[in-house]
């Protein structure tokens, strides 16, 4: 096994910890060293290979599991939370996470096993999906293998994360900033401290003043307009475009949530950090955070464009999602990943109806919608 660690200075760290079977990789949990202990932000994935790698990072690290002092999840994603348990059981470690995603993590936890493939059967039927989708979700509700969807072991949090905060992180100075859209709970966590490397240091009478009790180890010596560094999770990242897909909620029937305009928002408030650098959850570390928000705008704002075209012919979300472009074919998605895809397309569609440029086509059943 070979762990790959990286010591982003300032008593900063990410471990390369991996996701089984998953064309992603890894997910880069980052070590965040306290005057109190080391904090990990997220976990990784519940799996004995990538739990064997997080013991081994931490250790390359400097420090044992049974260090930890506190996990700061990031969203409540299996790659990310799975492994929070197994930390909290070596370590006594408390978990925070925002309540919009404990409440996923709680409600999933709480389920009567084959209550999602029902709520998934419904939602896909509803979308227009082909029988011979169907098929293969009736017979995996019929033998019962609702009980083994990811997260159901994930550990509850017990501590929330408010927006606008200042962590209780001795040392350090570490703020959460809500960023809704990939989940209605997702986090980015903004060190708002001089960075160590990208930014020069300030004149020694600035620093004398700054060095006071938020001046701990690592701090890189205080502020420097709040610009310091990211930690964003799936929200902003090099060369992806996160999945923003809908809420789900099976027992929620109040008005539908728009994610595509939550994440959009997220993103220009994001952006107007100007963080040195983003350290986030896949893929690397990197900089120009409002270039990457501008990016990830436009591609949005495209993307609608093109969905508003294909509308000019009624179409049903599945039927949308199949002529939509994506990294591949569609006959050459998987099974699970075209479910994904239809909630992206379901996702746009909101967002289309809010913005008054589309339209469910009166009385149609499945659900039809035409570009206004």
């Amino acid at each position: 096994m070979t762990t790959q660690v990286t010591d982003h200075r300032g008593g900063v760290w990410s471990i390369a910890v991996p996701i089984p079977d998953n064309p992603l990789g890894h997910t880069l949990v980052h070590l965040l060293e306290t005057d109190r202990g080391p904090v990990l932000i997220d976990t990784g994935w519940d799996d004995p290979d990538s739990w064997d790698t997080l013991v081994a990072g931490v250790a390359a690290c400097g420090f044992d599991v049974a260090d930890l002092h506190g996990v700061l999840v990031t969203h409540h994603h299996p790659d990310h939370h799975g492994l929070s348990a197994k930390v909290r059981e070596a370590s006594g470690a408390w978990i925070a996470m925002h309540a919009a995603d404990a409440a996923v993590v709680r409600r999933t936890r709480e389920a009567e096993p084959g209550r999602w493939l029902d709520y998934l059967l419904a939602k896909l039927t509803a979308a227009g999906a082909p029988e011979d989708h169907l098929t293969p979700l009736r017979e995996a509700r019929a033998g019962g293998r609702g009980r083994r969807l990811p997260g159901r072991r994930a550990a509850l949090p017990d501590r929330g994360i408010e927006p606008g905060e200042l962590l209780d992180l001795p040392g350090r100075r570490l703020r959460a900033i809500w960023t809704p859209g990939h989940t209605p709970g997702h986090v980015c966590l903004h060190l708002e401290e001089r960075h160590p490397v990208l930014e020069p240091a300030r004149p020694a009478a600035a620093e004398a003043g700054a060095a006071g009790p938020g001046a701990g180890r690592g701090a890189g010596g205080g502020t420097a307009g709040g610009r310091g560094r990211l930690f964003s999770g799936d929200h902003l990242l090099p060369g992806i475009t996160p999945h923003i897909g809908l809420y789900e909620d099976p027992d929620d029937e109040r008005e539908a949530t728009d994610p595509l305009g939550d994440y959009l928002d997220s993103l220009e408030r994001v952006g107007r950090l100007a963080a040195a650098e983003v350290l986030p959850a896949h893929q690397h570390a990197f900089t120009d955070a409002e270039g990457r928000v501008g990016e990830l705008i436009a591609h949005h704002e495209e993307r609608l464009s093109g969905l508003r075209a294909l509308l000019r012919q009624p179409r049903t979300p599945w039927q949308l999602a199949v002529a939509m472009e994506w990294n591949r074919p569609w006959d050459r998605i998987p099974y699970g990943s075209r479910n994904i895809a239809v909630s992206e397309a379901e996702a746009h569609l909101r967002r289309l109806v809010k913005l008054g440029h589309a339209e469910r086509v009166p009385g149609s059943d499945p659900a039809t919608y035409r570009a206004v």
